[in-house]
């Protein structure tokens, strides 16, 4: 491993990591809501990762968890970053990994990652997508658990991504996803019904 390559990652990594994980975990309770990182206890930005995605990747990964990269995020710098401070395995097959990092090119394409079966839906694929900001794309509604009646949410991605997500979902197998934008982040899991307002 390059150590030039080594960048900074939480200050106290023990609780600036359960701080990250009870955010992930509050956004995909309640769906479709901004949730905001904790700014005092943000890793530094790394190399093509906004700071709350490095500060997912820091709380959620681990030697457990394959992680599949997409192109954009598949670098010298994040490969020698993740493998010192995260441990995780990278595999090139989207069919074994446990988590994938992903950007908005990416999402019109969902083929391979696994959602999971039946009798262990938990198995499946939790998706982490980088994206310039979340909102400014066309008005959706969202129904399901954690959601009192319907939120409404205008993520900036293509209406193929919605298809591709449909192809994907039979509840309890599917995909869950984190949205992340700077230092906010926004859940998707795969209760969540959606529907799309295309005259909105």
């Amino acid at each position: 491993m390059n150590s030039a390559l080594l960048q900074p990652a939480f200050s106290d990594p023990v609780l600036d990591a359960q701080r990250s994980f009870r955010v992930a975990l509050k956004a995909l309770a309640n769906p479709g809501q901004i949730q905001a990182m904790p700014a005092d206890h943000l890793p530094p930005p790394l190399a093509g990762l906004d700071a709350a995605t490095h500060a997912l990747c820091l709380a959620l990964l681990d030697v457990d968890t394959p992680v599949w990269l997409a192109p954009a995020f598949d670098t010298p710098a994040i490969r020698a970053n993740l493998a010192f401070h995260c441990g995780c395995p990278l595999v090139s097959q989207r069919a074994l990994a446990r988590f994938a990092l992903l950007d908005a090119r990416d999402l019109d394409d969902l083929s391979g990652f696994d959602s999971g079966s039946d009798r262990y839906p938990d198995q499946s694929c939790t998706l982490l997508v980088q994206l310039p900001l979340l909102d400014g794309g066309a008005q959706t509604a969202w129904r399901g658990p954690g959601i009192r009646d319907r939120q409404p949410v205008a993520l900036p991605v293509t209406a193929r991504f919605w298809q591709q997500r449909r192809e994907r979902l039979d509840f309890p197998r599917g995909l869950d996803l984190l949205f992340i934008a700077g230092q906010q982040l926004l859940g998707l899991p795969r209760s969540t019904r959606i529907a799309v307002e295309e005259n909105a």
